[in-house]
């Protein structure tokens, strides 16, 4: 090991400033202990702090100080004498406080550089939101436009469903639009449906009774209007929802069936 060369690289000004990691502070204690040259470097760096900080300091107990850090070192046995520096200049201390407030100084500038791209982060996020809500605020609007615009329709036929069984205060309305092959159902009527099952919406035929999905509600929790747009080219006589598992069934289940309603033949 080149010793020389590891006392000129500051690193014992660093171990005596305290700037040190742990773990690089533990390499430090092991070196002293295994050479007496870094040793007595400390000792003189440390000594040399001691004189410095007397020339501001009206204590003067400068001796007991170095006495206290030689017995935190462990090395009240040792016949190391200290030296009053005299390699040492103002050029090599001021160079080494310098370095320890440049140290401090690039901390600091990390964490404030860390903060700054929270706060962006931050207000990036914000934005996204407030987009997302723009664009939810637009498509309600346009579907209660749209809502409107079925309602005042003369070619929209209605078809009341009306609660079955052990349903029977529940309720739905369809807005049939014949032109575009399409439904809208009002499902507010309709109770949430347990974990696992989801709303199966069924076209009927009555002569003879022949149903066809026309899919499940999935959205159902999650929409806050409960009406649903839903295509049907079907020629229904009949509309009904039924509650099934989830992913739907292949025929309705009769003794889950929630709403009925007939269509107008007039």
């Amino acid at each position: 090991m080149d010793i020389q060369a590891y006392i000129e690289s500051g690193i014992l000004e660093l171990y005596v400033a305290g700037a040190l990691s742990e773990k690089e502070n533990k390499e430090v204690y092991n070196l002293m202990l295994q050479y007496p040259e870094i040793s007595q470097e400390v000792l003189d760096i440390e000594s040399a702090v001691i004189k410095l900080t007397a020339l501001v300091s009206p204590v003067k107990n400068n001796d007991k100080i170095l006495q206290a850090i030689k017995a935190h070192l462990g090395l009240n046995g040792t016949d190391s004498k200290v030296i009053s520096m005299p390699r040492y200049n103002w050029v090599t201390y001021t160079g080494w406080a310098a370095s320890v407030i440049l140290a401090m100084g690039l901390f600091w500038t990390v964490t404030q550089n860390k903060q700054l791209q929270s706060a962006i982060q931050i207000s990036k996020t914000q934005q996204e939101l407030l987009e997302t809500q723009i664009a939810n605020a637009n498509n309600s609007l346009e579907e209660a436009n749209t809502l409107i615009s079925v309602l005042r329709d003369n070619n929209i036929t209605k078809i009341p469903l009306a609660g079955q069984g052990n349903f029977a205060t529940t309720y739905a309305n369809v807005y049939w639009d014949k032109t575009n092959d399409r439904i809208y159902l009002d499902a507010q009527g309709l109770p949430e449906p347990p974990e696992g099952k989801v709303y199966q919406v069924w076209s009927l035929t009555l002569s003879p009774l022949t149903p066809t999905s026309l899919g499940t509600i999935d959205d159902f929790i999650t929409d806050d209007n409960k009406i649903f747009e839903i295509e049907n080219a079907n020629a229904s006589e009949a509309f009904g929802i039924t509650l099934e598992p989830a992913g739907g069934s292949e025929t309705p289940t009769m003794e889950f069936l929630y709403t009925l309603g007939v269509v107008n033949a007039s």
